[in-house]
């Protein structure tokens, strides 16, 4: 075979001259494949793959951690109004406990020279009579749930119940220059009592830091003079005004 058909079926490589002299043949370039192409599709589809899947989990998370604070939110919020509603059902448990302790009512009868004031009034609450007006002057008692309180112009008492040898105008003016006062927040109300005619005041008490209600009215040639030393006890007070009865 001779060196024209050698040249026919193979590319002769070209020979380089090196430094040491000894000939080198130079390497062709290689073009990529499509099995190169195609490992380095796959390994960018696999990187968005990845990062996609650590996007999902870090939402997955901040997901979850959220629905942890809201249902312990949640939680809290239903504890705390568990816990309301148990304490209201107890406050409502005890009134209505005293309220039944109040039954059944006692009755009070002033003297029968005062024309004998009557009225009904809780048992659970104590009385305390500071003069009984045997030799005359005025008429005056104290009652409160328990027992009866220091009585002084600071203290509350729930009723406070006084005769006064006094006719009911001048009484009546009494409190009606309280009203008149600047500093005054006295209101005055026409009610009936026993079928006579009295006047209820609401507010500020005379001569005290107290708030209440106090009412009066005529008994003969006196005046009665009925009254509460706070508004916790309007609901006592109004039921006692209504059992009221006297010889007018």
């Amino acid at each position: 075979m001779d060196n024209s058909q050698i040249s026919s079926t193979q590319p002769v490589q070209p020979v380089m001259p090196t430094v040491t002299g000894v000939p080198t043949v130079q390497q062709a370039a290689v073009a990529p494949t499509n099995e190169s192409k195609g490992g380095l599709v796959k390994t960018i589809v696999i990187i968005v793959l990845a990062l996609v899947a650590i996007t999902f989990i870090g939402l997955f998370i901040w997901i979850f951690m959220q629905y942890i604070e809201v249902r312990e939110d949640i939680d809290g919020q239903i504890s705390a109004a568990v816990a309301v509603a148990k304490e209201e059902q107890a406050v409502t448990l005890e009134a209505e406990f005293l309220e039944r302790e109040k039954y059944p009512y006692n009755t009070f009868s002033g003297p029968a020279d005062y024309g004998q004031l009557t009225f009904e009034y809780p048992r659970t609450w104590s009385v305390y009579v500071a003069s009984d007006a045997a030799n005359g002057g005025d008429f005056s008692a104290y009652f409160n749930p328990g027992q009866v309180n220091m009585v002084s112009s600071g203290t509350v008492n729930a009723l406070r119940v006084e005769i006064r040898d006094k006719n009911f105008e001048d009484v009546s003016n009494e409190y009606q220059r309280y009203i008149d006062r600047k500093d005054s927040n006295l209101a005055i109300e026409s009610i009936t009592i026993n079928g006579v005619s009295a006047n209820l005041y609401g507010g500020k008490i005379p001569n005290t830091e107290l708030n209440g209600y106090i009412v009066i009215f005529k008994i003969r040639d006196k005046t009665a003079v009925i009254q509460t030393d706070s508004v916790l006890f309007k609901g006592d007070f109004d039921r006692l005004l209504s059992t009221i009865t006297f010889n007018a």
